[in-house]
C-alpha cells in the first residue's frame, strides 16, 4: 500500500529528464538563500540543486527586481570563538580576560570595555583588504 503525505509534491520533468521546479518553490528557495548568508554554490549544494540552475534563478530574480549588479549581498555570517582565560599579568585588576586569537597567531587580550572598543576597531581594520 502506497501512501503520500499532504506536503509531498510530484515534480514534473521535461523531455530531457530535468526536474521542473514550481515557481512558488523557486521563490521560497531564493528567499531562504537571501536569509542564509551562504554562498550561492554552498546553498545549492545544501538544498540539492545544481549550482548553474540556482545561479540562473538568482540572476533572473535580480533582473526582475531591477537590482544593481554592483550592489553586493551582505557579508556572510562568520562565527568567532571567544575564550575566557585568567589574566596573564600580575597587575590585572580583573582576573578574567577575553583573548582573541587572530589569524597568523596574534592574540588580543581584552580586560575592560575601553579595550573592547579598540579591539573592534582593530578587527574592522584587519577585515579590509590591503
Amino acid at each position: 500500500m502506497n501512501t503520500t503525505s499532504a506536503d509531498e509534491t510530484i515534480l514534473k520533468t521535461d523531455v530531457l529528464g530535468r526536474v521542473k521546479t514550481p515557481a512558488a518553490r523557486r521563490e521560497q528557495l531564493l528567499d531562504e538563500f537571501e536569509r542564509s548568508g551562504l554562498t550561492g554554490q554552498k546553498f545549492a549544494e545544501v538544498v540539492g540543486i545544481k549550482y548553474q540552475t540556482f545561479a540562473t534563478w538568482a540572476q533572473k530574480r535580480r533582473r526582475q527586481r531591477g537590482a544593481d549588479p554592483a550592489v553586493k549581498r551582505p557579508k556572510q555570517l562568520r562565527w568567532l570563538e571567544a575564550v575566557v582565560e585568567e589574566g596573564q599579568s600580575s597587575g590585572d585588576k580583573n582576573p578574567l580576560a577575553l583573548v582573541l586569537e587572530l589569524p597568523g597567531g596574534a592574540k588580543v587580550q581584552i580586560t575592560d570595555a575601553k579595550q573592547a572598543e579598540l579591539a573592534a576597531v582593530l578587527l574592522r581594520a584587519l577585515q579590509r583588504p590591503c
